[in-house]
């Protein structure tokens, strides 16, 4: 089991691709730290995998705060030892056309998706270069990395940002053994998704159903969602991956919706 003894630490961890990428971490054999804002389901949610025989913490953490950011981390190394594997995944989604976003919407959301990457990267390479053990940096990025979509301007800017940090990372951190990769999600039926076809549907004049077939899983090659554990068995994969051979690339797991 390559991430036995490994610690993980997973951004909006407490629901969604966060929970089950964590929870697969943790079956893999990792101590697994929930950082979210929602300290009452991320508790939960670290409480259940100790009750199933795994090794897991909660942390408070708002990843646009470097204060925030500085002391989940600390606190991680203070008590499981170390941080072998971050994955940077929190991120919310508002949806509407360009002309009607504000400008604080659109710092809001580069600030969780962008900051939020770059100061829990920027902690946690602290450690992983001074522990001599290396380490894997995955960031949570979508098709929307590689696709534009209606609707979505600083989320699809931010997605294509997390490209470039995760090569600039793996370019810096291979002399470290630290590898950086993005895994690209296609839709994936979580709340956030849920919540974008209602406001799709009224936004582009349709019915939910077709926003649906006709806009989340139009190009993929089945018209079916990818799933949480779909997601967060490629991230496992990549926290296990231990050379250089896998650094600075983005796996896209859509079922076919965008093919490199």
């Amino acid at each position: 089991m390559a991430l036995k003894d490994k610690v993980a630490l997973v951004t909006g961890a407490a629901s969604g691709i966060g929970e089950q990428t964590a929870r697969k971490l943790a079956e893999q054999g990792a101590a697994v730290v929930i950082a979210d804002l929602n300290m009452q389901n991320a508790q939960a949610v670290a409480s259940d995998i100790v009750a199933k025989g795994g090794k897991a913490i909660a942390v408070s953490m708002d990843v646009t705060s470097e204060n925030d950011v500085n002391a989940g981390i600390e606190e991680t190394v203070a008590k499981l030892g170390a941080i072998d594997v971050l994955v940077s995944n929190a991120g919310i989604q508002i949806v509407k056309p360009v002309e009607e976003f504000s400008l604080d919407e659109w710092k809001r959301m580069l600030a969780i998706h962008l900051d939020g990457a770059f100061l829990t990267t920027k902690a946690a390479l602290k450690h992983m270069y001074q522990s001599g053990r290396g380490g894997s940096i995955i960031y949570m990025g979508s098709v929307h990395s590689h696709e534009g979509s209606k609707l979505k301007a600083p989320y699809v800017t931010a997605k294509h940002g997390l490209l470039g940090l995760a090569k600039v990372v793996a370019k810096e951190g291979a002399a470290h053994k630290v590898r950086a990769n993005v895994v690209c999600p296609g839709f994936v039926r979580t709340p956030l998704v849920e919540k974008q076809i209602p406001e799709q549907a009224k936004a582009l004049g349709m019915s939910e159903a077709d926003v649906v077939k006709n806009v989340m899983l139009k190009d993929t090659v089945d018209g079916e969602f990818t799933t949480v554990d779909d997601i967060a068995n490629v991230v496992a994969f990549l926290a296990g991956f231990e050379t250089n051979a896998l650094t600075g690339q983005s796996i896209v797991a859509s079922h076919g919706w965008f093919m490199q």
